[in-house]
C-alpha cells in the first residue's frame, strides 16, 4: 500500500471533473498519469476533463484514442498525448508511438496502462476508478510515484483550503499563468458566476549559500512566503491604490484566495487599443500616490506576528547586477569573466550604491511594470490601476518602480512618453514632497534603471540556460536601448566607459544561446 496514496468516494460526473482540473495543476513534462478500472469506470471522462482543462476549454472536442491509440494535444503549457492501449495486441507497438521522446518535453495521459507498463515514467498517478455507492457514482484511489508524492500532498492541502466555502470546494478550477517565480495560480470559476484566484505559494527551502552562508534569496530581500503579500496588500489598500481583496488566507501552508482583477493585464489592453499614454499615465499617478505619504516599515499580521519591510541594501543591490558578470558573460562569450573585468565593474557599482543609498526612501514594490498592472477602468483616478505583484517591496529610493514601469522590459515605452512621464510624476513629487530633490531623483531613476536592466540581462540569460526558457530572450534587444538611455547620465560617465570596453554596440546586438 502506497503511504502517500489518496482515496475519494461516490463522487458524482462533476467532482470527478473537479478532480481531474486540480490534478492538471500540477501535470509537468515527463508526468504519466494511468488510468485504471473496468470497462465503463469512467476513465476516459476523467481524461476528457483533465485535457480540456490543460486545454483551457470546457468544449473541446476531446476523442478516444481507442482505434488510433493515441491523440496529441498541444496545450499552453505542455503537449500531451491521450493513450488508449485496450486494443493493443503487443508492448512493442508503443514503441512505435515515440512515447520516450514526448515525455522529454510532455506528458501522457494512458487508459489500460497495464497493456504496457514500461511505458509508464517514474513520475506518474496511478488513479484507479471504479463504482461508487450510486449508479453515477464513483471511488477513485490515487497512488503517486516519483515527484508525485509531494504534489499529491500539496493537491490535497488545497482541496482543504479551499473547503472552507461550497462556493469554492465545487468551483471549477483553470490554470492561471503567473509569473517566473515558483508560485502557482489557478482561477476558480463558482456556480454562481463568481470568480477567485488561488495562489499556491508554499514556502520554498533556502538555495545554497553563495555569500556570508546566506543563499541568493536572503541577499536580495525576496519573499519566501506569503506573509509578506498579506501584509503589504493591507497597507497599500489602506493608503488608496487597488490590490486583490484577500478573502481567505493560510499563512502557514502558503494559500491565498484572492479577488479577480480578471484579465485587462496592461499588455493585453495595448493589444486592443487601449491608448499607452492613458494606461502609463494612471499608473505614474499610483506612484505618486504610494510616496505621497509616509509607508510603514512593520506591519502587524492575523496571526499574531509582524511584517518588518526589509532595507534595499548594498547586499541585495549588488546581488543582482552581478547576474549580469555571472550569466550574461558566459552566454555571450562562451567562458566566464575574466576577475580584474568583474572587479572592475563591481567598483564602479559600488561608487554608485554609496550616493543612491544616501538618498531619501519611501516603499519600492520591486517589480512595478505591466505583466503586474490591470486595467480597472469602473474605478476612479489611480485606483483603474490595478497591482498583482507586491510581495518583495522593499524600503528604497522611490525611482526604482517608476523606471521599473517607464522602462518595461517586456513591452516598448517609447522615449518620448518616457520624458513625459517621468516629468509628470516630478510635477506630483514636487506638489506633494517639500524637499523633493529633482536632480537627485533624476540620478536615482538613471542609476537604478541602469542597475534593474544590468539585473534583468542577467535573469533572462539565466531563465534560457539554467531554466530551460529561450522565450525571455527576445526583449534582450529592448533592455540595451534601456540601459543606453540610463547610461547617457553625466553621474554614470564610468560605468558606461566599462560597457562600452567590454560590451560594446557589436556585442550588445549579438545574440546569446539558449
Amino acid at each position: 500500500m502506497n503511504n502517500n496514496a489518496l482515496s475519494r468516494t461516490d463522487l458524482d460526473e462533476a467532482a470527478c471533473g473537479r478532480l481531474a482540473q486540480r490534478i492538471a495543476l500540477k501535470l509537468k513534462p515527463g508526468d504519466a498519469i494511468a488510468l485504471h478500472g473496468d470497462l465503463g469506470a469512467g476513465k476516459t471522462t476523467f481524461a476528457r476533463a483533465l485535457i480540456r482543462a490543460l486545454l483551457g476549454d470546457a468544449e473541446a472536442e476531446v476523442p478516444s484514442p481507442t482505434f488510433a491509440l493515441m491523440q496529441l494535444y498541444d496545450t499552453p503549457r505542455l503537449q500531451l498525448a491521450h493513450l488508449d492501449l485496450y486494443r493493443l495486441a503487443d508492448e512493442s507497438e508503443v514503441d512505435e508511438l515515440g512515447i520516450a521522446d514526448l515525455l522529454d518535453s510532455g506528458a501522457i495521459i494512458v487508459e489500460w496502462p497495464e497493456r504496457a507498463p514500461s511505458v509508464l515514467p517514474p513520475n506518474r498517478l496511478d488513479i484507479t476508478l471504479s463504482q461508487g455507492a450510486g449508479t453515477d457514482t464513483r471511488t477513485i484511489s490515487i497512488a503517486p510515484s516519483g515527484s508525485w508524492a509531494s504534489r499529491l500532498h500539496r493537491l490535497d492541502e488545497m482541496t482543504a483550503f479551499v473547503g472552507f466555502d461550497a462556493r469554492w470546494a465545487h468551483a471549477e478550477t483553470r490554470y492561471l499563468q503567473g509569473d517566473a517565480s515558483a508560485r502557482a495560480y489557478a482561477r476558480l470559476h463558482a456556480a454562481g458566476g463568481e470568480r477567485a484566484v488561488l495562489m499556491d505559494s508554499p514556502r520554498l527551502p533556502d538555495g545554497p549559500p553563495i555569500r556570508d552562508g546566506l543563499p541568493y534569496s536572503r541577499i536580495a530581500h525576496l519573499a519566501e512566503d506569503v506573509a509578506p503579500f498579506v501584509a503589504v496588500a493591507g497597507a497599500l489598500s489602506a493608503a488608496g491604490l487597488s490590490v486583490p481583496q484577500i478573502h481567505h488566507a493560510d499563512l502557514d501552508r502558503g494559500f491565498l484566495l484572492l479577488e479577480d482583477f480578471g484579465d485587462r493585464v496592461f499588455g493585453r489592453e495595448l493589444e486592443s487599443g487601449t491608448g499607452q499614454a492613458e494606461l502609463w499615465k494612471t499608473a505614474t499617478d499610483a506612484l505618486a500616490v504610494l510616496h505621497r505619504g509616509p509607508s510603514p516599515k512593520a506591519i502587524p499580521l492575523t496571526n499574531g506576528t509582524v511584517y518588518t519591510v526589509p532595507q534595499q541594501d548594498r547586499g541585495a543591490l549588488a546581488i543582482e547586477v552581478e547576474l549580469l558578470p555571472d550569466w550574461y558573460w558566459p552566454a555571450l562569450f562562451g567562458e566566464p569573466i575574466p576577475p580584474e573585468i568583474r572587479a572592475e565593474f563591481l567598483t564602479i557599482w559600488n561608487g554608485l550604491f554609496d550616493k543612491l543609498l544616501a538618498l531619501p526612501t519611501g516603499w519600492v514594490l520591486r517589480d512595478f511594470h505591466s505583466p503586474n498592472l490591470m486595467w480597472l477602468p469602473e474605478r476612479q483616478g489611480a485606483r483603474r490601476v490595478g497591482i498583482i505583484d507586491f510581495q518583495d517591496a522593499l524600503v528604497g529610493p522611490p525611482a526604482y518602480d517608476l523606471v521599473s514601469l517607464l522602462q518595461d522590459a517586456r513591452l516598448d515605452v517609447p522615449a518620448d512618453l518616457e520624458a513625459v512621464m517621468f516629468a509628470h510624476y516630478c510635477e506630483a513629487a514636487m506638489m506633494d514632497q517639500p524637499r523633493f530633490d529633482h536632480a537627485a531623483f533624476q540620478f536615482a531613476y538613471s542609476a537604478l534603471g541602469a542597475q534593474r536592466n544590468t539585473k534583468i540581462l542577467g535573469i533572462f540569460a539565466r531563465l534560457a540556460r539554467r531554466d530551460g526558457k529561450p522565450g525571455y530572450l527576445r526583449h534582450v534587444p529592448r533592455l540595451w536601448r534601456y540601459l543606453e538611455r540610463d547610461l547617457a547620465h553625466p553621474e554614470l560617465s564610468s560605468l558606461r566607459a566599462w560597457f562600452d570596453r567590454h560590451l560594446g554596440p557589436e556585442l550588445r546586438a549579438r545574440p546569446i544561446e539558449a
